[in-house]
């Protein structure tokens, strides 16, 4: 499961056109021979960490498109990662504000608007899957409330090392199922260019 072609196993052919729809345009088509293998340099890895962040913080870095788990002493645990394409990147500073296991995804009102197949999905699409959340959220909040950025999974594996999100940072469900599980909520999150 998890690939476009097989993304809707039950539903209607209107969901299965709109999932369909929101996958071509979302993830920028990034199909082709060997496409669902992630690269080696984007498989979790301890690594050497340049940086004074406290042992716990979630660095990510946009333009070389890897998140790291800073570990401290030096080292931090790094993962490969798919960022916001032009237009939709950010940068700046927050904190997981909640954490959730197959999340209901609901694409926000200028999502919809940009792409109005995903009509029937304002009001949440079920966790699974065929969700665009994939395995699992972690919600990024700023000030007390929620900056509609997340670090999620992906049914999409091929689009990591990619730029072609609306600005959320996904993983491959496994990578993220393992951070999930290594950071509490109110873990402090660095975005940098």
């Amino acid at each position: 499961m998890g690939t476009v072609g097989a993304l809707v196993v039950a539903g209607s052919a209107r969901a299965q056109s709109a999932l369909e729809f929101f996958m071509d345009a979302e993830e920028g088509n990034f199909r082709g021979p060997g496409s669902r293998e992630v690269a080696p340099q984007y498989r979790p890895q301890d690594v050497d960490f340049d940086g004074n962040e406290q042992a716990g913080t979630i660095v990510i870095d946009v333009s070389e498109r890897f998140l790291y788990l800073v570990q401290g002493g030096g080292r931090a645990r790094r993962y490969g990662i798919g960022v916001g394409r032009e237009g939709f990147a950010w940068t700046g500073r927050a904190y997981v504000g909640r954490k959730s296991e197959w999340p209901t995804w609901t694409p926000p009102p200028a999502m919809i608007r940009r792409q109005p197949e995903l009509r029937e999905y304002a009001g949440g699409m079920p966790g699974g899957p065929q969700n665009p959340l994939g395995a699992r959220a972690m919600y990024l909040y700023r000030g007390g409330s929620d900056t509609l950025y997340r670090i999620h999974g992906t049914n999409a594996p091929w689009t990591i090392g990619q730029a072609v999100s609306s600005g959320c940072i996904r993983m491959v469900n496994e990578h993220v199922e393992d951070l999930y599980e290594r950071v509490p909520v109110g873990t402090r999150v660095v975005v940098r260019a």
